[in-house]
């Protein structure tokens, strides 16, 4: 790419990126499918290409240390982080979303619970029916129900009062138009790759991650309704192959640029894994290209 600066500027523009959330990309995409730990020197050098700063790094980390997220691990002068057990259940569940083909959600799930928190509720993509009554796509890929009395209904042919309520009970008009903006903002680098002009080095890196980063942020939210309720054109189709397409295309000379720039306990990241290798198979499945063998 010729002028690079000037499009890694136009892949930033109008962003507001947080250490924090940043952090969790970078372990998601880059260190937990290559062994989990990363040298913080790596990760300070990796956030600075977003403009976040070293201080702003390590107050990161400490809170992520908190939240039970990460793990400190000292080896002499040197400090790793690992990803924490507690939150390997919410990494794999974020994998399988981004990683994996997407099947319909299979009817509804309706739970009763009065003593749930709300934003366990909430991070489970239930939303409120009223009277402690909540209802969700029956998806396998949402993660675990949290405890209550729980019912399975099925979406009956024509059932247009099942359509307007799905419009209340979650903002998909909000959905949509992070969709939209991540479909404007990435389409030029797919033009790009299309032509054959493919980023090199740390821009490779660079847009991959930005690339997660920003499609993870509405994904995760995205409640996956079955097809007969969300609106025409729903642009989440096209965001997800445009993801596929872009995370292929980027993806070999990030992987090999990874051993390069980012340090695990005394050696470099291995730039392939088992892990790392399911998970291209997996985007090649959404993008509708034959697995390799």
């Amino acid at each position: 790419m010729e002028d690079k600066a000037g499009f890694r500027a136009s892949l930033l523009d109008g962003l507001t990126l947080t250490a924090p959330a940043m952090i969790v990309t970078i372990y998601g995409d880059i260190v937990v499918p290559r062994g989990d730990v990363l040298w913080m020197g790596s990760l300070i050098g990796i956030c600075a290409q977003f403009g976040i700063t070293e201080t702003q790094v390590r107050t990161a980390v400490s809170r992520l240390v908190n939240a039970g997220r990460l793990v400190g691990i000292r080896d002499g002068r040197r400090s790793y982080y690992q990803l924490a057990d507690s939150a390997r259940d919410e990494f794999d569940l974020a994998a399988r979303l981004l990683f994996e083909p997407i099947p319909p959600a299979d009817g509804w799930t309706i739970l009763h619970a009065r003593e749930t928190a709300p934003e366990t509720l909430r991070r489970a993509h239930f939303a409120a029916l009223g009277n402690g009554v909540f209802i969700r796509p029956n998806h396998a890929h949402l993660g675990a129900v949290p405890p209550g009395i729980v019912f399975s209904a099925a979406l009956s042919e024509g059932a247009t009062d099942m359509l307007e309520l799905a419009h209340s009970l979650w903002p998909l008009a909000d959905y949509a138009a992070e969709y939209l903006s991540f479909i404007d903002r990435f389409s030029p680098l797919i033009e790009a790759l299309r032509r054959g002009d493919y980023p090199a080095g740390q821009d490779a890196v660079f847009m991959r991650l930005l690339l997660v980063h920003l499609y993870r942020h509405v994904l995760l939210a995205d409640p996956m309704l079955p097809a007969e309720v969300l609106p025409c054109e729903w642009p989440g189709t096209e965001a997800r192959e445009l993801f596929a397409s872009a995370y292929l295309a980027l993806s070999e000379q990030t992987d090999t640029e990874i051993g390069r720039l980012f340090e695990g306990r005394n050696a470099p990241l291995p730039t392939v894994t088992e892990a790392t290798a399911r998970r291209l198979q997996g985007v090649r499945v959404m993008a509708g290209l034959p697995i390799q063998t």
